[in-house]
This record gives structure tokens, sequence and C-alpha cells, in this order.
């Protein structure tokens, strides 16, 4: 198990390979993580953040004003209102696709085709088709592009993953993820027109069009399927993902799921709010299961992925990992996440930041410079981003139709499922056109 400076000292070494003129930057999408990242970069590199995109006026000019103050040159960044026009200038050597779900495709492949490389918030997609689309463009125009998967950099979840490794567990045969946090009293707020500051239309985009309501926007877009894939896509993206990095598992060979809208029927959401899926390794098994009541079986692990192994078990999370092993006299192991306020002190004041969070950004951030450089392919390649949403997509569409799915990953389809298959790339909305992975 490597302790914490040896990870350090290895972080430090990755960035031997670092170019050292500053890369121009675009973030596309300027909300919450939107700027999180951006911040994150900004704080490892010294970028020049040269353009910046919303729909939302008003959050736009907030973060143009926020990146003049935390960036080294105090330059105001350009401002648009359609990342078309900030991708037709060609002058950026990295995008940020901070977008809600539904927009994380188009301007990512855009992106790529502008000659940028591109950092993309998780999951990649809403739809199977989009993923491999956006893979395929990563592939043909030789860019790196990293998913905001940061559990693969976070700190303590190393050490975990070393555990495993190490085979501290002997043979793992079962992982078990979930998120149980509690949504009592879902708000039912009425529908309303959209606000003057806000392109509504930009803002669905490819999307179905729904009526305007204040639970869209900003944030809580991610309680409606229209624009997401609902809590696995969300929470449970995370989880699958680290468990898959942890155990170096790749496709599932089948998945299946149950669930729905048992519970908060009368709520305006339209997620579910109960979910069980199990996905198939073959020799590992890996379950998902989330519920928007109720407690959580461990008050200390409500969102989290627990290991079952021959030798012990490892439950880890965002906040820590504990492992317990089974031969008495043996001593448990525990950790907690650590914090960096102190080297980032911006940390400990910038509104809504994750603080837990953003040691692993960083690192991450490090990462996706080093492989811009290098060539190499980053820690959570677009690959990686892929399967973990496809894994969480296609846990929805088993949901939906009520049967297991058996996955192809070499063909990018259901085996022997053309109802299946047809649901794989979710229609758009005129005039968008959804993107072909045989022609980005």
């Amino acid at each position: 198990m490597i302790n914490r400076r040896e990870f350090l000292a290895s972080s430090a070494a990755s960035l031997a390979y670092l170019d050292d003129t500053p890369k121009r930057v675009a973030l596309i999408g300027a909300g919450w993580y939107g700027k999180c990242d951006l911040f994150r970069l900004i704080q490892v590199s010294p970028v020049e953040v040269v353009s910046v995109c919303d729909v939302d006026r008003n959050m736009l000019a907030d973060a143009a004003d926020r990146i003049a103050e935390r960036q080294k040159s105090k330059k105001r960044p350009r401002t648009y209102g359609d990342y078309r026009k900030l991708l037709a200038e060609r002058d950026i050597d990295i995008a940020i696709v901070g977008t809600p779900d539904h927009w994380h495709a188009l301007p990512t492949i855009e992106a790529i085709k502008a000659g940028a490389h591109v950092w993309v918030q998780k999951p990649i997609s809403v739809d199977v088709v989009e993923g491999q689309a956006m893979l395929a463009a990563a592939r043909k125009y030789k860019k790196v592009v990293q998913v905001g998967m940061q559990r693969r950099s976070t700190p303590h979840l190393i050490e975990a993953r070393n555990l495993i490794r190490d085979g501290k567990l002997g043979k793992v045969g079962v992982v078990e993820t979930c998120c149980f946090y509690p949504r009592n009293n879902p708000p039912n707020p009425p529908d309303t027109a959209p606000p003057d500051y806000l392109d509504y239309e930009m803002w669905t985009g490819p999307a179905p069009m729904r009526p305007f309501n204040r639970m869209t926007h900003p944030g809580s877009w991610r309680a409606f399927n229209e624009y997401g894939n609902g809590t696995i896509g969300d929470m449970g993206v995370h989880m699958i993902d680290m468990a898959r990095w942890m155990m170096d598992l790749g496709w599932p060979k089948s998945i299946s799921a149950s669930g729905g809208v048992l519970v908060h029927k009368n709520a305006k959401q339209n997620i579910a709010d109960t979910q069980i899926s199990t996905l198939d390794f073959g020799d590992v098994k890996m379950t998902w299961q989330h519920r928007h009541y109720g407690a959580s079986p461990d008050e200390k692990y409500p969102w989290a992925a627990i290991f079952y192994g021959e030798k012990g078990t490892l439950k880890a999370s965002v906040w820590g990992y504990d492992f317990i092993p089974r031969e008495k006299g043996a001593a448990p192991v525990h950790k907690d996440v650590e914090y960096e306020l102190e080297q980032y002190p911006e940390d400990k004041t910038e509104p809504r930041l994750e603080k837990h969070c953003a040691p692993a950004i960083r690192r991450q951030m490090q990462d996706f410079l080093n492989c811009i450089a290098s060539g190499g392919r980053p820690v959570a390649d677009i690959e990686e981003g892929h399967i973990s949403a496809a894994s969480c997509i296609l846990s929805n569409l088993s949901m939906e139709l009520g049967r297991s799915l058996t996955w192809d990953a070499a063909a990018g389809l259901v085996k022997g499922d053309p109802a299946a298959n047809k649901l794989l790339a979710r229609p758009y909305r005129k005039p968008w056109a959804h993107p072909d992975p045989k022609t980005v």
C-alpha cells in the first residue's frame, strides 16, 4: 500500500513530461461543477481561460468575473451563448464541458474536431451511441479526453485499491454499490415561463421540450429522465466506475435491473426512486441499489462500494475506507479523506465546492495535462467513461424493458434483442442531429 508521501511523489514525478507552455482554455457550461473543475485546473497550471459559454446570461457573466479574479492574467474571458460560435474561433487547446448531461456529446465531439483536448463531466452521455461517437471522435482526431470521474485520483481510494491488488481481500466475488440518500418530500412546483436571462430553447437542445420548471435550472435537471439517466447515471456511475477501476473490470457480460417510481408518485421528478441492478462480469458480480427514502443499512457508507472477499471486506466511499479482515487477530485498516485547505486556501471560501473532492480533481487535472504532453491515455480515459456510463444506461433499459440484456462489447450491441438496440440512441429534437460513431 502506498502512503501519502509516496503518492504525492508519484504525482510530482508524473508532471515531468508537462509542457510549460500555458494552454488556452474554454469552459462550456459555466454552472456549479463546470467552474469547480476549471478552478482546480487553474490551481495546478498557468492556463489562460480565453472563452466561456453558457445559455444563462447571469451565470455566464458571474463565471467570467470569477475567472478574471482567479486566473493569473486577471483577464476577463470572451463570453458566448452558443458553444458553436466559441469553437468557431479555433483558438483553444482545452475545452471543459460542464453542461447538463444531455449536452455532453455534441460539444465534446465538436471541440475535438476543432482541435481541442477535452475534459467532460460524467456521465459522458445520455445514450450508448452518443458514447460510442465520443470515443470514436477522440481516437480519430487523436485527442486526450478525460472524464470527471475523480474517484480514480482520490488518494485514500488509491490506497484501498492497493489492498485489493496486494491480495488482502483474497478472491472478491461480489461488489455492492449503492446510494441511500433520502429525498423526503420532493418538490412539486408549477411550470412557468422561462426567465428572460435563460435561452431555454438552447438549454433544451436535443432533449425533448418540456415546459420550463424552476426545478430544471439551475441544478435539479437530474430529477428528469429527459436530461440524464436518473440516480444510477448521476451517483451510480461514480461508484460503478470506482469499483471497475479497483477490480480491473471491463464491460459487463449482462445487465439486469428492476425498479421505478414506487414511493414518490406525486412528485414533479420522473426518475426512478428505487432501482436494483446486477452487472455480471463473469467471476465477479456487481450490484447497484438506490432508494430515495428510508434509512441506509450502514449510516457511515450510504453512498459507497463494498467489496466482499474470502479474506475480508472493504468498504469504500468519497469520505474514506474501512478494511475488515476475517483473520483472527488481524488489525482492521481505516482511512479518512484528506483535505488540502492550507495548501489551497481559496478552497475554504469557494461557493459550493465539495472540499473533499478538490484534491482528487487537481490530481486528475495534472494527469490530463501530463497525457496531453506525452500522448498517453488518462486515468479516466473516454473509453472508461463510456463503459461506466453505458453500464448505467443499459441498467435503465433493462428496467424499462423488464428483461436482462446480454451485451456484445465488440459489436456495441445487445445480443439478440432488436427492440433493446433501437433504444441505444435516443431520438434528438430537431434541428439537432444525433452523432454517428461511423461518421464523426
